[in-house]
C-alpha cells in the first residue's frame, strides 16, 4: 500500500539532511572550499558516513577516509583532517542543542507524572550535559593545540614517543590548520554549526512521514522529540555496526511510551 510516491516521501527527508550537512562540512575547508566541487565533496562524505556507519569506530572511523579522498583534489591531508576535526565538532555541537530541544519537547508533551519518568528524564539531561561539557572542553583544547599540548605534557616529563617525535612536525602542522581556523573562521563555524542543526530538523519530517503512512496520528512537534530521543540512543550504542538492533529496540521504546 506504500507505492512509490510513499517510499520517494520517506527518502526525501534523509536525502536533504545529507545536503545540509554537506554544507556543514564545506564551510570548514576555508581556503580549500572552492576546490572541491560540491557534489564530488557530497560523494567523498557519503564514503566517510558509509564507513562510520558500519565498523564499531564511534562514528569517527570514517573521517581519516574523507580528508585522505580530498587528497584528489590538492587539499594537503594536514588541511583535510583539520576539517573533518572541525565538522565532528560542530555536528556534534548541533546535535547536542538538537537532543536537548527533544528532551524539553518530551518532557512538555509527554507531562510524566511518574517518579520514574522524571528521574529518566534527568539521567538524560544530566548525561547531556556531561557530554556537552566534554565538547566545550575538546574545543577549548584545540584551540590551544592537542598536540602542542601532548608534546608539552610529554617534554615536561621527559618522556619521549618514537612514533609521535616522527611525525612532530606534521601533527603541530595539523594543530596549526585547527587553531587557524577557530581564530580567523568565526563565522564558518557558526554557519557549519547552523548547517548541521537544519540537517537534524529536517530529519523530523522522516518520522512524521513514516508515522502518518503507518496510519498513526502523530504531529511535527511530538516527531520531533521522537526523533530526536532517538538520536540520543543511536550515539550510545556507537559500539554496534550501524546500530542494528540497539536501534530499533530503543525507538519501539519510545514509540510505546508516546502510545
Amino acid at each position: 500500500s506504500l507505492g512509490a510516491v510513499g517510499l520517494v516521501m520517506m527518502l526525501v527527508p534523509s536525502s536533504v539532511m545529507y545536503v545540509l550537512d554537506n554544507f556543514g562540512w564545506r564551510f570548514t575547508l576555508g581556503r580549500h572550499k572552492a576546490a572541491v566541487p560540491f557534489w564530488r565533496l557530497f560523494i567523498i562524505r557519503t564514503a566517510g558516513e558509509l564507513v562510520n556507519a558500519t565498523t564499531p569506530a564511534a562514528y569517527v572511523g570514517g573521517e581519516p577516509l574523507k580528508a585522505s579522498l580530498l587528497k584528489t583534489f590538492s587539499v594537503p591531508m594536514t588541511d583535510g583532517l583539520a576539517s573533518v576535526v572541525v565538522a565532528k565538532t560542530t555536528m556534534t555541537i548541533a546535535q547536542i542543542v538538537y537532543i536537548l530541544l527533544g528532551i524539553g519537547v518530551g518532557i512538555w508533551v509527554l507531562a510524566p507524572s511518574a517518579s520514574a519518568d522524571h528521574l529518566s528524564g534527568v539521567a538524560a539531561t544530566i548525561s547531556l550535559g556531561l557530554l556537552l561539557f566534554a565538547t566545550a572542553m575538546f574545543i577549548v583544547i584545540q584551540r590551544r593545540g592537542l598536540f602542542t599540548l601532548l608534546f608539552t605534557g610529554l617534554e615536561k616529563y621527559r618522556i619521549r614517543v618514537t612514533a609521535l617525535e616522527a611525525r612532530r612536525e606534521k601533527l603541530l602542522a595539523l594543530d596549526e590548520s585547527i587553531v587557524g581556523f577557530y581564530t580567523r573562521n568565526r563565522a564558518s563555524f557558526l554557519l557549519s554549526t547552523g548547517a548541521f542543526f537544519g540537517g537534524w530538523l529536517v530529519e523530523v519530517l522522516e518520522v512524521y512521514v513514516i508515522m502518518r503512512y503507518l496510519g498513526e496520528p502523530i504531529d511535527i512537534v511530538t516527531a520531533l522529540s521522537i526523533d530526536a530521543l532517538t538520536t540520543f540512543i543511536k550515539g550510545g550504542t556507537f559500539f554496534v555496526p550501524g546500530s542494528i538492533g540497539a536501534q530499533e529496540a530503543g525507538t519501539l521504546m519510545l514509540l510505546r511510551a508516546y502510545g
